[in-house]
């Protein structure tokens, strides 16, 4: 998820400290912040870029401009390109290229109105890469 070591720890903490399986809640909260959600809607072809449009200020959740990569989007919220930023060449080589790679079932895409919603909250099942959690937590648990 491109993040460095304190600030994952901390997602770890409060991971920890939610109800649920904690290994879940972490790859929850990994999953809904704006940088990842803006990569998974297909806006950005990384995740480095989609933390550059989010920390450029091209996003907006809510109507409102939001420059905060690790914001956490909840379910029902609605995401954006900015108007003045919906012409960028990046934003369209990125659907172009990403127009194959499908859109998670947590995450609602209105391809032509350069917007997308949350759903739902993510579930284990739709992390696209191969992680085993548990190994995180027993090592974060000491």
């Amino acid at each position: 998820y491109g993040i460095l070591e304190d600030q994952f720890r901390s997602y770890f903490e409060k991971a920890a400290a939610m109800k649920g399986i904690t290994g879940e809640n972490l790859l929850a909260m990994l999953e809904r912040r704006l940088d990842n959600v803006v990569y998974r809607l297909g806006f950005a072809t990384s995740r480095a870029e989609a933390r550059q449009l989010v920390r450029h200020g091209h996003i907006e959740v809510g109507g409102r401009k939001v420059n905060i990569p690790s914001f956490q989007v909840m379910p029902g919220q609605q995401l954006a390109i900015r108007e003045r930023s919906r012409k960028m060449a990046t934003v369209q080589r990125a659907l172009d290229l990403t127009g194959g790679r499908g859109v998670p079932p947590w995450l609602e895409l209105d391809r032509e109105g350069l917007k997308g919603r949350v759903v739902s909250a993510p579930q284990r099942d739709d992390v696209g890469f191969p992680i085993q959690e548990q190994m995180i937590v027993e090592l974060y648990s000491k």
